[in-house]
C-alpha cells in the first residue's frame, strides 16, 4: 500500500482560510462541519516582533485506522491501494462509534443526511489523476499533495 499525504509548508500559509473553503465546496458540507481547518497559533513574539502561524488540519488517514475498526455497519472504510479512509455512506447508520474512537475527532455527524461524514483526500478527485480540492485551491501553495 502506497500511503498518500498533504503537506503543508507553514512558511507559505498564511491563514486565508481557500483550503477550507475549497473542501466545503467541492463536497457540499454543511455549516458547522469542516473536513479540512486552518488552525491559528499565537500572536507570539519572536526576536520582539509578534507572528502568528497557521497549521492545516485534516484527516490523517491512520495506517490502522481506530474508526475502521470501531464501525459495526462496515461503513467506515480504508483503500488496500494508498490507505485512504473514507465513508460509505450508504452503509452508514449514524451510530457514530467512529467519532467516538477516532482521537482527533475528525469524522462527523451530518445533520442533514444522519450519518457521518469526513475528509478522503477527494479520493474521486484522486481517481480522476487530480490533487485534492483544499491543495488546487491553496491561495500560496501551501498545500502538497504525495500522489
Amino acid at each position: 500500500m502506497s500511503i498518500r499525504f498533504i503537506y503543508q509548508d507553514q512558511d507559505r500559509c498564511i491563514g486565508c482560510h481557500a483550503c477550507e473553503i475549497h473542501c466545503k465546496t467541492e463536497h457540499n458540507v454543511p455549516v458547522g462541519i469542516r473536513f479540512a481547518r486552518i488552525v491559528t497559533l499565537g500572536p507570539t513574539i519572536v526576536n520582539d516582533v509578534p507572528r502568528m502561524s497557521f497549521v492545516f488540519m485534516t484527516c490523517f488517514h491512520c495506517s490502522e485506522p481506530m474508526c475502521v475498526s470501531a464501525c459495526p455497519s462496515g461503513a467506515m472504510q480504508q483503500r488496500q491501494s494508498d490507505g485512504i479512509v473514507y465513508v460509505d455512506s450508504d452503509a452508514c447508520t449514524g451510530c457514530m462509534e467512529c467519532i467516538e474512537a477516532c482521537p482527533c475527532s475528525f469524522p462527523q455527524y451530518n445533520d442533514d443526511t444522519g450519518t457521518v461524514i469526513k475528509c478522503d483526500y477527494c479520493k474521486d478527485r484522486i481517481d480522476a489523476g487530480l490533487q485534492p480540492a483544499c491543495v488546487t485551491g491553496c491561495t500560496t501553495g501551501a498545500l502538497y499533495w504525495t500522489g
